[in-house]
C-alpha cells in the first residue's frame, strides 16, 4: 500500500511539474541598468589600475563595441560598426533561439572589458554577482549558457580586432626624452613623473584617416619677453589663479579627472583616486541614456559611439601634444613670473598643447548631441562617488565648454590650448558621423 501511495504521490509531482508555467524572464533586462553598473565597475578598475586617459578610452571603447554588436545582431534598426571602422571586417553574428540578447550583450561587455585590464578579479567578482542576481529572475540555465556563449563569440571578434591596433607593440616603444630646449615640456611637481603615452599617435584610429588629420593651430611662438604673446597667455593663467571666484574653483575641481594626482604629507607621497576625463563623459552617456528612457540597445549605442569619439580625440590630441611639446604653465610661471606659484590643480604628466579635456569633451558632447539632441538637461552625478557634488547643465555643449575652461581655471592650460582644443574635438567628432553610423539607412547613404 505504501508503495502504491508513493507512486501515486510521485506521479502527482510529475504532473504538477509538467503543468507548471515556465517563468517569463523577458523583462529581466529591459533598460541599461546592468551595463551601466558594469561600466561603473570598469571605471573603478581603471582608477585602481591607474590607466592613463588615452588607455582608459581604449578600454571603454572596445568593451562597449562588443556590447553594441550584440544589439546590432538582433535589431535591424541598428547597423553593425564592424566593416565601417578602420581595420575591421564585416561580420554576421547569428544568435540561436535560446540566446537572450540583453544578457549576451552584457556578457560581451564583461568579457572584452575584463581582457583589457589588470585587476581581472575585480571585474569577475562583479560579473558573477550580477549573473547570480539575473538567475534569480528565472532565466533558465540553458538560456543563460547560450547567451553567455554568444556574448563570448562576439567578444572574441572584438578582442581579435583590438589586438591589431598597435597598443601592445607600443608598450615596448622607447620612453620620451626630455631635453633642456627652451620652451619644451619638463616634468612637474610633486612626483616629476615621466611623460605619459608619447607614442599614442601610433595607435590605430577607429575612424580618422590619421592621427594628424585634425591638426590644430599651433601655440603662440615661445618667448620670455614680457610684451610677447606667449608671456601674456602665461600671465593670464597666473592672474586667473589670483582672481578666481569660488565658483570657478569649484568648476576646476569638479572636472579635475587627473588619475595621477599625488598628495605629499611629510616624507610620504600617495595617490588620490580620480576618474579620467573619458570616464566622466562615459558616465554622462549613461546618465543621458537613462534620462532619455533608452533601452539596453540604446545605451550600448551611446556607449560605443561616445567611446569611439573619445578614442579618436585622445589620439588626435596626443599627436599634437608630442609634436608641439610645449612647456606647462606651472614650469613657465615658476621660471619667469613667480617661482613660488602653485596651480590650483596638479599638472598632469604630459605636454601642454592642446588640452585633452577640451578635445575629449567637445568630441563627446558632439556625439551625445547627435544621439539625444544638444538641448538636453544633464544632472551630472559622475563625481559624487569621489566626494564632489552634482552639477547641472542645459546642454552637452554647455558641459563641454565648462570642462574645457576648467583647465584654465585650474592653472594647468593656456587659453589657446583650450580654444583650439574645442575646435579640434568638435571637428573630428563631426567627421566621425560622416564616415560611420549606427542607423542602417544612414550607412547605406554613405
Amino acid at each position: 500500500m505504501r508503495t502504491v501511495k508513493f507512486m501515486l504521490f510521485s506521479g502527482i509531482l510529475l504532473i504538477s511539474a509538467s503543468c507548471a508555467e515556465p517563468i517569463d524572464y523577458s523583462q529581466a533586462i529591459t533598460d541599461g541598468h546592468y551595463i551601466s553598473e558594469a561600466q561603473d565597475r570598469i571605471t573603478e578598475v581603471i582608477i585602481h589600475d591607474i590607466f592613463s586617459p588615452p588607455v582608459a578610452a581604449r578600454i571603454y571603447t572596445y568593451a562597449s563595441l562588443a556590447a553594441y554588436e550584440v544589439a546590432a545582431s538582433v535589431d535591424p534598426n541598428y547597423a553593425s560598426l564592424m566593416g565601417q571602422l578602420n581595420g575591421s571586417e564585416k561580420v554576421t553574428f547569428t544568435p540561436s533561439e535560446k540566446v537572450y540578447p540583453p544578457l549576451a550583450s552584457l556578457a560581451a561587455y564583461y568579457y572584452v572589458g575584463t581582457g583589457l585590464i589588470f585587476s581581472e578579479d575585480m571585474m569577475n567578482e562583479h560579473r558573477d554577482a550580477t549573473f547570480a542576481a539575473l538567475k534569480e529572475k528565472g532565466i533558465p540555465d540553458d538560456v543563460f549558457e547560450a547567451s553567455v556563449a554568444f556574448g563570448k563569440e562576439v567578444g572574441d571578434v572584438i578582442r581579435a580586432y583590438s589586438s591589431k591596433d598597435n597598443y601592445h607593440q607600443s608598450r615596448s616603444f622607447p620612453k620620451f626624452t626630455v631635453t633642456d630646449t627652451e620652451g619644451t615640456w619638463q616634468p612637474t611637481p610633486p612626483a616629476y613623473m615621466e611623460a605619459i603615452e608619447p607614442h599614442w599617435s601610433k595607435i590605430r584610429t577607429f575612424v580618422l584617416d590619421s592621427a594628424s588629420q585634425f591638426r590644430p593651430l599651433p601655440p603662440p611662438p615661445f618667448s620670455t619677453e614680457p610684451g610677447s604673446e606667449f608671456y601674456q597667455v602665461a600671465k593670464e593663467v597666473y592672474d586667473m589663479d589670483k582672481a578666481a571666484t569660488q565658483e570657478q574653483k569649484n568648476i576646476a575641481l569638479f572636472w579635475d579627472c587627473n588619475p595621477y594626482k599625488m598628495n605629499v604629507k611629510g616624507h610620504v607621497m600617495f595617490a588620490e583616486k580620480k576618474i579620467t576625463p573619458g570616464g566622466h563623459w562615459m558616465s554622462i552617456a549613461a546618465i543621458a541614456s537613462k534620462a532619455a528612457g533608452r533601452d539596453w540597445k540604446g545605451i550600448t549605442e551611446a556607449f560605443a559611439m561616445t567611446g569611439i569619439s573619445l578614442n579618436e580625440a585622445f589620439i588626435s590630441c596626443w599627436d599634437e601634444k608630442y609634436r608641439s611639446n610645449l612647456i606647462r604653465p606651472e614650469t613657465y610661471i615658476n621660471q619667469h613670473i613667480d617661482e613660488q606659484w602653485v596651480p590650483l590643480l596638479q599638472t598632469p604628466p604630459f605636454p601642454e598643447h592642446t588640452s585633452g579635456h577640451s578635445v575629449a569633451s567637445a568630441a563627446s558632447a558632439y556625439t551625445l548631441a547627435h544621439l539625444f539632441g544638444d538641448e538636453f538637461h544633464i544632472v551630472d552625478s559622475s563625481e559624487v562617488a569621489y566626494g564632489l557634488p552634482i552639477r547641472e547643465y542645459d546642454s552637452f555643449s554647455q558641459a563641454a565648454e565648462e570642462a574645457a575652461l576648467s583647465r584654465f581655471y585650474g592653472g594647468i592650460h593656456y587659453r589657446p590650448a583650450i580654444e583650439y582644443g574645442i575646435i579640434e574635438g568638435r571637428d573630428l567628432a563631426e567627421f566621425i558621423w560622416t564616415k560611420v553610423d549606427t542607423k542602417p539607412k544612414n550607412v547605406a547613404s554613405k
